[in-house]
């Protein structure tokens, strides 16, 4: 083993605490709905469209059936073996589809498209190729656009991987979470090594330029030695990406899923931190490059280069090298993005095929951002991208920026920030406590604490 003795157990107490992951600002449970207007979130999403559309959009696609339900997820999800109902379900998005472009009045020009879930290869390949065929030809494609999917190792069929390569698509992305077969059996995630090996030899046999996988750190009955042995045999197959996510433990969010053991099977936080101290140095030793939060890429991968260009960029996608200000969400529980507004899709599936039949586009709740939403969010954005944010005349027009300053003063004397004149800089000890960083720009959060728990901890 190297060594991995490096987790400041003070600081680890210290700072793990509830907390947002930040993949937008406002977070969702901080969306006003006294200021929400669906209609004026389409206007502004008309005015960002018009000056994006030279650049190219973004479209997020929510596919939410699995076969099974596996226990670590907090995704929208509907769990069936049922696959009759593929047809009705794309048929909806198509639909929803149809009703932007009447709102936006002419081909979009798309630049990047995720397929998301659920399971996006729980549909087949013949229905994927059909309904994706027809979404085609109602858009524009720009130039060297990023096309990507999640696929569960069992079930992404070569099939499947060659139909969405002939589509346009160049990027995979595997959920392996651990390799352990008591984790995978806790967290209801039966795949073996060789499933793994052959999903990603799979998509590269047929050109995919980019495979990712998602590991997760904190789970159910995982321990420091299952880490390594996962991130050690993941490391031998080079994937161009390796996300390495803290598990979120929500189960007063999630339901039962969560419950199926209980927080006394899980790491406590010390060692949780040292299994993430531990996987990164793995990592590092193997040859890959620590990118914002909890991602990790080899060093000549598009999102090396834009961390090294300080072009990152960081979406409800991920991170990014795509820096389109306008993404549109489509199906059950898909959030859009047009920069000034956020608007999420009915929750429920039921709700959703009930909107998109009255033909309304089926958004159940937004936000509006205000001009000190907008500061905020762009030091947000610096800060989980490029661990600094450099100072401008905006921030300090903000009201309570004075007050952020103070809450910022315990974590410089704990040596984990910065600050100077010219901005904030979050230094390597620092690195590992980026949301607590965060936080304390957060003045929604500052002004209103929550009364009931909404977010994981921070560790």
């Amino acid at each position: 083993m190297l060594n991995h003795a490096r987790v400041n157990k003070k600081l680890t107490r210290k700072y793990n605490v509830a907390g947002p992951r930040y993949t937008s600002y406002p977070t969702v449970p901080y969306w006003s709905e006294k200021i929400f207007s669906s209609s004026e979130y389409i206007q502004r999403l008309k005015k960002q469209y018009i000056s994006s559309n030279k650049l190219g959009n973004a479209i997020y696609m929510h596919l939410p059936f699995c076969e099974s339900l596996c226990t670590f997820c907090g995704c929208n999800k509907r769990i069936t073996k049922n696959h009759s109902v593929e047809m009705p379900y794309l048929n909806a998005m198509m639909k929803e589809w149809e009703m932007y472009l009447n709102i936006l009045g002419d081909k979009p020009r798309i630049n990047a498209l995720h397929l998301g879930g659920g399971t996006p290869t729980f549909f087949s390949p013949a229905n994927l190729k059909d309904f994706l065929s027809a979404w085609l030809k109602s858009v524009e494609i720009s130039e060297n656009p990023e096309f990507s999917f999640e696929g569960h190792p069992n079930n992404t069929s070569k099939d499947h991987l060659q139909v969405l390569y002939d589509l346009g698509f160049r990027r995979v992305s595997y959920g392996v979470q651990d390799l352990d077969l008591t984790v995978q059996d806790a967290i209801n995630r039966i795949q073996p090594f060789k499933n793994v090996v052959n999903a990603i030899e799979n998509a590269r046999n047929i050109g995919y330029t980019s495979v990712n996988v998602d590991l997760v750190y904190g789970l159910p009955f995982q321990k420091l030695e299952h880490v390594e042995e996962t991130i050690l045999k993941i490391s031998e197959l080079k994937p161009d990406r390796i996300a390495f996510y803290s598990y979120a433990h929500v189960p007063w969010i999630k339901g039962n899923g969560q419950r199926k053991f209980s927080e006394n099977d899980l790491p406590e936080p010390e060692i949780k931190r040292e299994m993430y101290e531990y996987g990164k140095e793995l990592l590092l030793e193997n040859g890959y490059v620590e990118i914002g939060m909890d991602h990790f890429a080899l060093p000549d991968d598009e999102l090396a280069t834009a961390l090294n260009n300080e072009t990152l960029f960081r979406n409800f996608m991920g991170y990014t090298v795509n820096k389109s200000k306008n993404m549109i969400g489509l199906g059950v529980s898909s959030i859009s993005d047009c920069w000034t507004g956020f608007a999420q899709n009915e929750k429920s599936l039921e709700k959703y095929y009930e909107r998109i039949e009255n033909n309304e586009l089926p958004i159940m709740r937004g936000h509006l951002l205000t001009s000190e939403d907008l500061i905020i969010r762009k030091i947000i954005l610096d800060i989980m991208c490029h661990f600094n944010h450099s100072w401008v005349e905006e921030d300090f027009v903000t009201i309570q920026f004075s007050l952020m300053l103070n809450r910022l003063k315990p974590l410089v004397d704990d040596k984990l920030i910065e600050i100077s004149e010219v901005g904030i800089k979050v230094t390597e000890k620092g690195r590992p406590f980026v949301r607590n960083v965060c936080m304390a720009f957060d003045l929604r959060l500052l002004r209103k604490q929550p009364k009931v728990s909404l977010f994981s901890s921070t560790i």
